[in-house]
């Protein structure tokens, strides 16, 4: 398999003034080392013929030496190979990093990715008033409409119209065809007959049929006058047409002035059996499914079901991105109502607080594993020498007392020693 291309290290880690700091360090420890070396080749130098206190010197530099030198193998031996000699056990972090990352992963999942730590974290976080304190800030409903049409936006465009349209065309013309039309049309005809809305239909109707005879007076009749023998006199034909005009706008007046006139108690009756017969009748249901199949197959009724999805796409599209659309003021406004909830309602913050304990302790189950391989196969893919030189430098400063405190009890230890031997010789 092809190696794992490398993954580079927060920059925040590189920071020039811990570097400054490690090398201020560095060259303490070593300034003290060297210093303890220059004391103990005077002492040397002098001998001990100078004074038995040149003794007590010597053997403290020379431990101050031993101490300094073995703390800087140890430090040093962390993260590389002192003075470049592949010594055995040394450059431990570098030969190690994988280990390291393999170890640091697991102990991430066991002791910080378990149900029981973060339903435990939970209980101390206000998780709904947190998160409708969030979204309550001050333009916040705002943003957020207008960050979700932006989503909607951009998962639309990765929708093909070419391959939703015919989708979206079959599944209206299939549920239309499987919705048996009789019972639907029986129950909009009740709901027409329970509200008396038929009788205002009705009434409009008369309305619009007087209407229409009047506006179309001259037509009619010149109609009849052409139906009219040639060897009546028009006279005659005006007082027909007089006659039969104002029975018919009276008749419209009559039906549409008197609530309970004999044609609509007729008509009510009429459409009350027509509903019973809707839902009993077969053949009466056959017919409406018939004429609805004709309906439905109807090339303009075919056209508008292939237009749904991009109509209704569009307008979609068209109202998330206007901020001053109906649809961006109503997201707005239940993101704000849903702030108010969480911050005020007993009922939906217990609700909330109870379902974060169940997702976040599932969603932990589940994926602490993942998250336990992401950290060791990121740090599997740490360039060594980088890590290595990276990690000195966040902990090294800490490290170089290391080597300043065994240059210090070093001598002391010496110094300790010496006495004693002194005292029992």
């Amino acid at each position: 398999m092809p190696a794992s291309p490398i993954a580079p290290l927060a920059s925040s880690l590189d920071d020039p003034a811990r570097a400054r700091d490690l090398a201020r360090m560095k060259r303490l420890a070593t300034g003290l080392f060297l210093a303890a070396a220059v004391v103990f080749l005077a002492c040397v130098l002098l001998g001990e013929e100078t004074g038995a206190w040149v003794g007590y010197v010597r053997a403290t530099a020379e431990a101050s030496m031993v101490g300094a030198l073995a703390d800087w193998f140890a430090v040093t031996a962390l993260f590389r190979h002192p003075l470049r000699l592949p010594i055995p056990h040394t450059a431990i972090i570098p030969r190690k990093k994988d280990q390291i990352g393999e170890s640091l992963g697991a102990f991430v999942q066991e002791n910080f990715l378990t149900r029981a730590v973060v339903e435990e974290k939970l209980t101390t976080i206000d998780v709904p008033g947190r998160l409708g304190g969030f979204l309550a800030a001050p333009g916040r409903a705002e943003r957020l409409a207008g960050d979700a049409s932006a989503v909607l936006t951009s998962l639309t465009s990765l929708l093909r119209d070419e391959d939703l349209e015919p989708a979206v065309a079959a599944l209206v013309d299939r549920k239309l065809h499987e919705t048996p039309a009789a019972p639907v049309l029986a129950r909009v005809l009740e709901l027409v007959v329970e509200g008396d809305r038929h009788q205002e239909v009705l009434s409009a109707a008369l309305r619009l049929m007087a209407r229409f005879l009047q506006e179309n007076r001259l037509v009619f009749r010149a109609q009849l006058g052409d139906a009219s023998p040639s060897w009546v006199p028009d006279w005659v034909d005006d007082r027909v047409f007089d006659k039969v005009f104002a029975g018919l706008q009276g008749f419209f007046d009559e039906v549409g002035n008197d609530p309970r006139h004999e044609l609509r108690r007729s008509y009510d009756a009429r459409l009350r059996v027509y509903v019973h017969a809707l839902r009993t009748d077969p053949d009466t249901a056959a017919r409406v499914e018939d004429l609805k199949k004709e309906l439905l197959e109807h090339p303009a009724v075919r056209a508008w079901s292939g237009s749904l999805w991009s109509n209704a796409k569009n307008a979609v599209l068209a109202a998330a991105a206007d901020p001053d659309s109906e649809l961006r003021s109503r997201v707005a406004g239940l993101i704000s109502d849903g702030a108010r909830l969480l911050q005020t309602d007993p009922t939906v913050r217990e609700l909330v607080q109870r379902h974060t304990h169940r997702i976040a302790g599932s969603v932990v189950e589940r994926f602490a594993g993942d998250l336990a391989d992401l950290v060791s196969s990121t740090v599997a893919r740490w360039d060594t020498e980088e890590t290595s030189r990276r990690i000195e430098l966040q902990v090294g400063r800490d490290l170089q007392w290391i080597r300043v405190n065994g240059t210090v009890v070093g001598g002391l230890a010496g110094l300790v020693i010496y006495t004693v031997a002194q005292l029992l010789g």
